[in-house]
């Protein structure tokens, strides 16, 4: 079908009931590039219509080397969704009731994400928007409607998809600047490194609501100490300098407002890349990082966790703890084990969002209260085992608790948001003011038992499963709360692990396969199809979906109380 189609449907509808507008769903040739109007809301207070513009690549004219890997094709994914995001804010409001006038990409926030808003190919560049189409009350408005699809998608496609009409250098600044960050990450590893801040970072934001830069007199840009200075010679950067924090257990100390938290966060959100000025785009971080909290009520699964917690009153057996509302230790102790069963190289914590019993035991208190008598093995007496053992390295915030001198491998001190490497210092001092603490951990090395998901309780055939902001996900008649998940972040990656949820139950839940065995046959179809296809709408508009890590969609599972597994 052609333009003069969709208008003569349109002229024929006006002043029509709103369902009416289900008569324009299909394709449509614009000349340059082709409309598919692939779902329509039943009424204008609905979730807005679903469309695509697909422009062929000799039209929106992008050079291949712009996209030759996954990383470019991420970033030039990514710019034109901003691009486009950008060109819609310059629109004029077409009015009506409820969701009239409204034009919707998701573009997302600081970091770049794989998303499901742009694709790029050899063959074409296609764009998924939401698009309410006009109403008055609940007749449809033509008039609006043609002004929308017919005056506003063409400049949309002019002014956000044509390379010829787009800042090349921008682009190319996106591009360099992912296809660097995703090196860097990759050297990591060799390098015997868990993170990564480039010298000239900007870790500060804006306020505790934004998530931009902090921009004024008083910013201190990040300098590595010399001892923790490392370089690396990036693709298209060339020399980048920063500290390096080494594999083991890192404290972060310092006085409070000194910048610990701040640089923990940075490194929580460096398992992303992030675009151009934000100030993070060089801090990285090894991908499978877990931030690890206290998380009073949550709900736990038979997780074992006993190398933390035993001998609880009551003779509740911790080898395979459950609970409807956990404390904040036993809730602490769940997040670690079920981050090791789903993999993680680096675990993340700060003292002010963990248990105080869950960390430290001082010898004061170990002579008050006998072993015998505290089921607790603090973190404290694991997290150099963690290590050595099991290969998991930590990074720690803590300002409290000088014990933690003794088995730290790097110790950083924040002052004035400068970083200083206070290793030595830290060592001579403990062992001048010796504790005397009793080590309360077992010799016996962490193993993880996997768990098996039963089809009981994640089966919503027939329910609804969506999400609503970023921490919360209405699955079936369950909710589940993803507050404590905290390095989601963006909306888009909590609908995507709704769908990946009731994807995984209705293809890979048997009682036989493991959670993590479960989560990686997803990813496995998620890496050959594309994020596309945890979607109900795949083959058409498959919605505003940006990828999750295994991690945080592990996250969700285990705080689903519908959860049973074996």
């Amino acid at each position: 079908m052609t333009i003069d189609d969709l208008r003569k449907k349109l002229d024929m509808i006006n002043g029509k009931g709103y369902k009416a507008y289900k008569d324009i769903q299909g394709e449509y040739d614009f000349g340059n590039f082709k409309l598919y109007i692939d779902y329509v809301q039943g009424d204008p207070f609905a979730t807005p219509s679903r469309i695509r513009v697909r422009v062929p690549q000799k039209i929106a004219g992008f050079d291949s080397e712009l996209y030759k890997n996954p990383s470019r094709k991420l970033a030039l994914e990514d710019f034109l969704a901003r691009s486009v995001f950008d060109v819609i804010k310059t629109l004029p409001v077409v009015k009506g009731t409820g969701h009239s006038g409204d034009i919707y990409i998701d573009k997302g926030g600081q970091e770049i994400i794989k998303r499901t808003a742009m694709v790029v190919t050899e063959e074409y560049v296609e764009a998924r928007l939401s698009i309410g189409l006009p109403a008055f009350g609940r007749r449809i408005n033509s008039k609006g409607a043609m002004t929308m699809l017919l005056d506003f998608i063409p400049k949309i496609v002019d002014k956000g998809l044509l390379k010829k009409n787009l800042n090349l250098n921008n682009i190319w600044q996106w591009v360099k600047t992912v296809e660097d960050a995703d090196y860097l990450r990759s050297k990591l590893k060799e390098r015997h490194l868990v993170a990564f801040v480039a010298d000239g970072s900007i870790l500060p934001r804006e306020s505790g609501v934004s998530d931009k830069p902090l921009k004024n007199e008083h910013v201190v840009p990040f300098q590595s100490p010399d001892s923790l200075r490392v370089e690396f010679d990036l693709p298209n950067r060339g020399k980048i300098t920063g500290m390096g924090i080494p594999e083991g257990v890192t404290l972060i100390v310092g006085g409070g407002y000194h910048g610990k938290s701040t640089l923990l966060q940075a490194i929580q959100r460096g398992v992303y890349n992030h675009i151009p000025g934000d100030g993070r785009e060089f801090v990285i971080t090894v991908a499978d990082a877990v931030k690890i909290r206290a998380e009073d009520g949550r709900r736990v699964e038979k997780v074992d966790i006993s190398p933390f917690i035993n001998n609880l009153p009551n003779k509740i057996d911790t080898t395979r703890f459950s609970t409807e509302n956990a404390s904040g230790s036993t809730s602490q102790a769940a997040n670690i084990v079920e981050a090791m069963e789903i993999g993680t190289g680096l675990l993340l914590l700060d003292e002010d969002t963990s248990a105080t019993n869950f960390m430290i035991r001082d010898a004061r208190m170990q002579q008050l209260i006998s072993r015998e008598d505290e089921p607790i093995t603090p973190f404290i007496d694991r997290v150099k085992q963690l290590y050595e053992d099991n290969g998991i390295s930590t990074i720690l915030v803590m300002g409290g608790s000088g014990d933690y001198f003794d088995v730290a491998d790097c110790i950083i001190k924040m002052h004035n948001y400068k970083p200083y490497d206070v290793t030595c210092q830290a060592k001579e001092i403990a062992q001048r003011f010796r504790t005397n603490r009793e080590i309360e951990a077992q010799t016996k090395k962490i193993t993880i038992k996997p768990r098996l998901p039963l089809k009981n309780g994640l089966d919503v055939r027939g329910k609804k499963v969506k999400s609503r902001d970023t921490d919360t996900i209405k699955y079936g008649y369950e909710e589940i709360e993803l507050d404590y998940v905290e390095q989601l972040v963006d909306k888009s990656q909590t609908s995507a692990i709704a769908e990946i949820i009731r994807y995984a139950a209705e293809r890979y839940v048997d009682g036989k396969s493991s959670l993590k065995q479960i989560v990686d046959k997803v990813y496995q179809d998620i890496n050959s199809k594309g994020l596309d296809v945890v979607s109900p709408f795949y083959g058409k508009h498959p919605g505003n979906l940006a990828l999750p890590r295994p991690q945080e969609v592990s996250a969700a599972l285990n705080r689903l109380r519908s959860l049973t597994v074996k």
